[in-house]
């Protein structure tokens, strides 16, 4: 029997959000009343409140076990068992979309993944990844792949807005032993972020457990590192760049988490600049004139957060030969760096 492909932490987290049709909420005891159609809309990946409506009106959303109306007022620790009909997905087709590839070899390519590109087909976004961009390159090629249709040689992934570097097997057996070497951690990962201060030490270890939000389960958070709730998460960060009231800092990645980076930096009190979903976006005063203008021009030209896959270290599947590339900052990265250290006079 053909080993089947091992996934990542991360792709498997990727995989619960995309395959069950059914799920069960608890409200939080601290939940405020609100409407369940409000509540589901904020708290249900890729779920709009249109949706969440005819759901309820289908009797496909139960509240401790009965029907409810779309005005029902959420109680604190009412049990929420929701149900969604999607629509099959359509099959993947091969696109010609430039591609910056960094490295290619028989087993495999190492593409600089550019701000705003989807890796892989969702829903919302049947088009125009990645993926559809690597069939494409792979042409006949892409047969010696017997990964999920919607995955053609992806082993792990990058968040939309994220740059950099990404490794794509060509064939089903480069897949199975990529994957094996990021399920067992033996590939490095170093990215660079410019953050809204300076992490206090500029290095150190972020140990917490990650999990999806009780408020709002789009939204990745904290816990305890002993607690039960979430997963370990492990992040190394390291401060290149001291630009007093922003930094450039080098992050390793030891676990990988759905968002890690992006909380775990949050968590310490410095969030990526430009990242919506983790307080990166939020304008504030800085001590000289028209210090908010400032910011403001600082979001308008990176309007998204400033993450970038940097560099991966990893072991060729058929050799074995350790290989490391790096993709040098992307040119919103640098434009906002050059613009802090100009204003701020640097």
């Amino acid at each position: 029997m053909q080993n089947q492909p091992v996934k990542s932490e991360q792709e498997e987290q990727d995989t619960e959000r995309q395959e069950p049709k059914k799920m069960t909420l608890q409200v939080a005891q601290t939940q405020k009343p609100m409407r369940i159609d409000v509540y589901l809309a904020q708290q249900v990946e890729n779920a709009t409140r249109n949706k969440v409506q005819e759901a309820i009106s289908e009797h496909r959303v139960l509240v401790n076990g009965k029907t409810v109306k779309a005005n029902y007022k959420i109680k604190s620790l009412d049990s929420i068992e929701i149900t969604f009909l999607r629509p099959p997905a359509p099959e993947l087709a091969p696109e010609n979309i430039p591609v910056d590839i960094v490295y290619e070899d028989e087993d495999l390519m190492v593409i600089n993944k550019a701000p705003g590109m989807v890796v892989h087909p969702a829903f919302g976004n049947w088009t125009g990844t990645l993926a559809n961009a690597i069939l494409y390159h792979l042409g006949t090629d892409a047969e010696k792949l017997d990964a999920s249709e919607l995955r053609p040689g992806i082993v792990h992934r990058l968040d939309k807005n994220t740059s950099g570097l990404i490794i794509v097997a060509k064939n089903s057996i480069a897949l199975h032993r990529l994957a094996r070497q990021f399920a067992n951690r033996q590939v490095e990962k170093k990215y660079q972020a410019i953050v809204r201060g300076v992490p206090d030490p500029h290095e150190g270890i972020v140990k917490t457990n990650i999990g999806r939000s009780t408020r709002d389960r789009k939204v990745m958070t904290c816990y305890d590192f002993e607690g039960k709730e979430g997963k370990t998460a492990i992040t190394e960060y390291r401060v290149q760049k001291n630009l007093h009231y922003f930094s450039l800092v080098e992050l390793t990645l030891h676990t990988g988490r759905t968002h890690q980076i992006r909380v775990h930096l949050q968590h310490i009190g410095t969030p990526i600049l430009g990242d919506e979903t983790y307080g990166g976006t939020a304008i504030f005063k800085l001590p000289f004139s028209k210090s908010e203008s400032f910011v403001k021009n600082l979001l308008e030209l990176i309007p998204r957060q400033a993450l970038h896959a940097e560099s991966l270290t990893f072991f060729q599947p058929t050799t074995h030969e350790r290989i490391s590339l790096t993709a040098p900052l992307p040119s919103d990265m640098l434009a906002a760096l050059e613009k802090i250290e100009k204003v701020l006079s640097l």
